[in-house]
């Protein structure tokens, strides 16, 4: 595919839709631990770039990943060769401690056609590894144990007015928007200074649903690097709240045409007022007045499997009558074996865990 990496500042990273492979998100994650580094991508056919992460882990390894990118998407046959040949011009420009490349890669799935009812047909990761790898001459992809982002994502399209925005929206969802307006619910736009209310609220979510959070340090880090003055992302934050009860909250990142539900949390209390619903209400309204042309909504279950740990989020979210797209998902190309296989069986553990 003869393409070339040139390394340039993340401050130059090109214009982009998605959040994190912009410059500001480089910024955010440098200040928890990342080491940010940016590359040209220099190719016959096209000019493109790419933000890579660098994680050092507590034994001192290191691990190459690229949140959602490379952006540029090649045909679905040259995936793994593409991969492979990236990996090669990449590991010049790595530590030598480096144990492996991580690529959480925003690309359709080549199975996407072969689902029915938008319900996604996931086949086993050995034949997924079959598919990606043909072609390639080490063999050396491997599907992640989890995605770190998400493999399937729901986005509504915000671009009709908002009569025809609720329309398309399940009869219950446009029920409980309209009924938290008639318990007298508000939302206002928020500020940093309302962070730690919105966290205590993060916290409650995650304990309820049965996830890990992220330290508060990555909530602050948004907003201190939003007041540098970036100008490839901004913030809207939204608080729903009841006379003097907070209910629940949204952070919302807007980068060129798409709007980004990034956090969300909501009360144990007074969960009868939908404040849920009326904040991501209101996040439509603000990305529509932001000129957004969709608001992704981020992760669900591939299908409605009860058993499935986002099928709770698929029930909520299928209801703003978005769209799913499905996604390759999450891949690894390891530089040192005994390394990653250490890596990948402690996160294999962790995951058992409910990690």
């Amino acid at each position: 595919m003869n393409l070339h990496l040139s390394p340039k500042v993340i401050n130059e990273l090109l214009p982009t839709n998605i959040l994190f492979q912009t410059g500001f998100w480089g910024k955010v994650k440098k200040r928890v631990g990342y080491e940010p580094i940016a590359f040209d991508i220099n190719n016959p056919k096209y000019d493109a770039d790419v933000l890579v992460l660098n994680q050092t882990t507590a034994d001192n390894k290191v691990i190459a990943y690229i949140p959602q990118g490379p952006e540029f998407q090649p045909s679905t046959e040259n995936y793994g060769i593409y991969l492979e040949e990236f990996s090669h011009k990449l590991i010049p420009h790595l530590a030598p401690n480096t144990s492996f490349i991580r690529f959480d890669l925003p690309w359709l799935s080549p199975y996407a056609q072969e689902s029915i009812d938008n319900h996604a047909f996931i086949p086993a990761h050995s034949v997924q590894e079959m598919r990606m790898n043909y072609g390639t001459n080490s063999y050396n992809l491997i599907k992640s144990v989890n995605d770190m982002t998400v493999a399937s994502n729901i986005a509504v399209d915000i671009t009709p007015d908002e009569q025809s925005i609720l329309t398309k929206m399940k009869p219950k969802t446009r029920y409980n928007i309209g009924l938290s307006k008639r318990k007298g619910v508000k939302t206002f736009i928020a500020s940093k200074e309302h962070l730690p209310i919105f966290y205590d609220l993060y916290v409650q979510t995650a304990q309820r649903n049965k996830f890990l959070t992220c330290d508060y340090t990555h909530f602050k880090a948004l907003f201190q690097v939003l007041e540098q003055s970036n100008e490839d992302a901004d913030i809207v934050f939204i608080i729903s709240c009841h006379e003097n009860d907070v209910l629940a909250g949204v952070i919302m990142t807007i980068t060129e045409k798409t709007a980004l539900f990034l956090f969300g949390a909501s009360s144990n209390i007074k969960r009868n007022l939908m404040g849920s619903y009326a904040v991501h209400w209101e996040a439509i309204l603000q990305a529509k007045a932001g000129n957004c042309s969709e608001y992704d909504m981020g992760g669900v279950s591939p299908t409605p499997n009860p058993e499935h740990p986002f099928y709770g989020l698929y029930c909520f979210k299928t209801g703003f009558g978005g769209k799913i797209t499905h996604r390759v998902g999450t891949w690894d190309f390891p530089l040192n074996h005994d390394d990653y296989m250490a890596y990948r069986n402690a996160e294999t553990i962790l995951s058992g865990l409910g990690g």
